[in-house]
């Protein structure tokens, strides 16, 4: 295994995870706002699982979003 290789494609890959999912989120509360679901000053609850099959890694992130 190169470490450098492997270093950087797991940072390429939190990157694009971060990106991706800051935009998703901002979507799915900007949509929740204009349908009323959300007030708009709630802490949302999130949760983000990491999974890796081959690797036989299965891991889950807790936390709080405000949006106050």
């Amino acid at each position: 295994m190169n470490n450098d290789t492997f270093n950087i494609s797991i940072r390429q890959f939190l990157k694009m995870v971060g990106v991706k999912s800051q935009h998703e989120i901002e979507q799915a509360v900007t949509q929740a706002i204009a349908n009323g679901h959300l007030k708009g000053n709630e802490n949302l609850p999130v949760k983000m699982t990491l999974t890796i099959g081959p690797a036989h890694l299965n891991v889950s992130f807790d936390g709080i979003i405000a949006l106050d």
